[in-house]
């Protein structure tokens, strides 16, 4: 079993996550048994325990050194080679590495989603469709508070800063550069059902080919 592996990139809280979770809803009514599974980027976030938590939370965590994308890239490669691997888990609100990890085993279908993933040119080479959320930043900036307020114990007064400090500055260096590497960009405003039935047939379509798409150096 060869795992064809859909990239979702694009700014932070333009819709990432909600567009792997409709995907792979789909996806497991159409292919019989455990077809799918997601691999979040920030799962890779390196650990910060050897530094101490006032530390922690002056890093820029949207920037791509924060990210160790090496392993990932290793961990894809191991499971389109039908090995299963033990993915780290993210603390947010330590602002380092769990203790625990994830266990993910081969799939036809991996969904890596994430802001900086399309920056990487050797994690590109490993994706065989890449799709990129064109989401209005003031949208997204929206999305973030609300999550990072309900999910990860932020205020929204150090959400709005961190997205003026970082997130905004490394969007403009990095991610939307990267977006002339995604093959379908998507509308993350509002994603119609057409748009995820057509999504999802790409997807079905790959899993009955056995060649990837051409090389993305």
């Amino acid at each position: 079993m060869v795992s064809r592996i859909v990239a979702i990139s694009g700014p932070s809280g333009s819709g990432k996550s909600w567009l792997a979770r409709a995907l792979c809803d789909r996806l497991a009514s159409q292919l019989p048994g455990p077809q799918v599974d997601v691999v979040p980027e920030d799962a890779y976030y390196r650990d910060q325990s050897h530094l101490k938590f006032s530390e922690r939370i002056h890093v820029n965590y949207d920037h791509p050194d924060a990210l160790e994308h090496e392993l990932l890239q290793a961990q894809l490669a191991q499971l389109r080679a039908s090995e299963a691997v033990k993915i780290p888990v993210y603390d947010y609100v330590n602002h380092t590495r769990a203790q625990r990890v994830r266990p993910v085993k081969p799939a036809p279908v991996l969904i890596v989603e994430g802001v900086l993933i399309l920056t990487n040119p050797d994690l590109r080479n490993l994706f065989d469709l890449t799709l990129y959320m064109d989401t209005p930043l003031e949208l997204c900036i929206e999305r973030r508070v609300q999550r990072d307020i309900r999910e990860r114990g932020r205020t929204e007064a150090s959400v709005r800063e961190q997205f003026a400090n970082t997130v905004l500055p490394m969007y403009e260096r990095f991610v939307a550069p990267a977006r002339q590497h995604a093959d379908v960009l998507v509308n993350g405003q509002t994603v119609s059902e057409q748009e995820l039935q057509n999504l999802t047939q790409q997807i079905l379509v790959l899993t009955n080919h056995s060649s990837p798409l051409e090389n993305r150096s």
